[in-house]
């Protein structure tokens, strides 16, 4: 991408004896040298010989190239453009790199394997989404924050459901519902228990959320988990009533992530992914005594 090292020494003379030509003072051309060399990352060795050319004879180099000053400083611009252009597609690039070897659990859409490869491991998924519909229907509804929280769960069991009963190409949509539901449920969970909607902070954290989750819903789901769990060790903190609760939510969410990791690295392995939904459906049910 770069420019050779002739036609770069080339580009160099010219533009230094056409500014000189067009009557610029020395620390002008010297400057402009500088420039040049720091946004094309010139070698020092071309800086160093620029640096010693002498022109004694004006009309000689005016013959020589017949160029005016616009020609120079359109050189000057164009060796600025591009390497302005170079930078942003060397940015772009580290960024897609970056964005592309992202870990699985990041992604919207698993490429792996996905479990459910037999009959039985089915059932037992299916068997273990049932307790956030049971959670669900558990949870207070004492005003709309509440009762959309409560809806919410029995959403989760249901797409999780619908997730693990499906084949095929429609697997993958079932899939991005699954994640899009649990996203949906841990906003409504931060709406019921921390999040105060009369806050334009609140707010504004609330829309960006709704805005991002169709695209990273697992984001969203551990922006709005963490807004819960530093709530809930506030309040059990404050409150020795709550501390059993908070412990054994605590020790869920701690092997329910272990858990979750291990699904990710060893997806073969069967029955890890029910395990998980138990684990996460005891710590979700020791968020009732917050809400209570």
């Amino acid at each position: 991408m770069r420019r050779s090292g002739g036609s770069m020494k080339e580009l160099f003379f010219k533009l230094m004896l056409q500014l000189r030509n067009a009557g610029f003072e020395e620390s002008e051309v010297v400057h402009s040298k500088m420039l040049l060399w720091e946004y094309t990352e010139t070698p020092m060795q071309y800086s160093k010989l620029l640096h010693e050319v002498q022109v004694s004879d004006s009309q000689s180099v005016a013959e020589t190239y017949q160029s005016s000053s616009e020609d120079a400083i359109t050189l000057l611009d164009a060796a600025f453009n591009e390497c302005r252009a170079l930078k942003t597609q060397g940015i772009y690039e580290f960024c897609r790199t970056a964005w592309d070897q992202r870990p699985s659990w990041m992604r919207t859409v698993y490429s792996g394997k996905e479990g459910d490869h037999t009959l039985v491991e089915t059932a037992v998924n299916v068997a273990t989404s049932v307790p956030f519909v049971l959670v669900g229907l558990q949870v207070p509804r004492n005003n709309f924050s509440t009762s959309m929280y409560a809806n919410s769960l029995i959403g989760v069991g249901m797409a999780s459901t619908l997730y693990h009963t499906s084949r095929g190409e429609v697997r993958k949509c079932t899939r991005w519902g699954d994640y899009a539901m649990i996203a949906t449920s841990t906003l409504c969970m931060s709406s019921a228990v921390v999040l105060n909607k009369d806050n334009k902070q609140s707010k504004a954290l609330i829309l960006a959320s709704i805005a991002m989750l169709p695209f990273q819903p697992l984001l969203v789901a551990a922006i709005h988990t963490s807004i819960v769990e530093a709530e809930f060790a506030r309040k059990a903190f404050e409150n020795p009533k709550l501390r059993g609760a908070h412990a054994v939510h605590t020790a869920t969410s701690l092997i329910g992530g272990a858990l979750f990791v291990a699904d990710d690295i060893f997806p073969d392995t069967p029955f890890i992914h029910a395990a998980w939904h138990c684990a996460a459906a005891v710590g979700v049910m020791t968020i009732n005594s917050l809400i209570e």
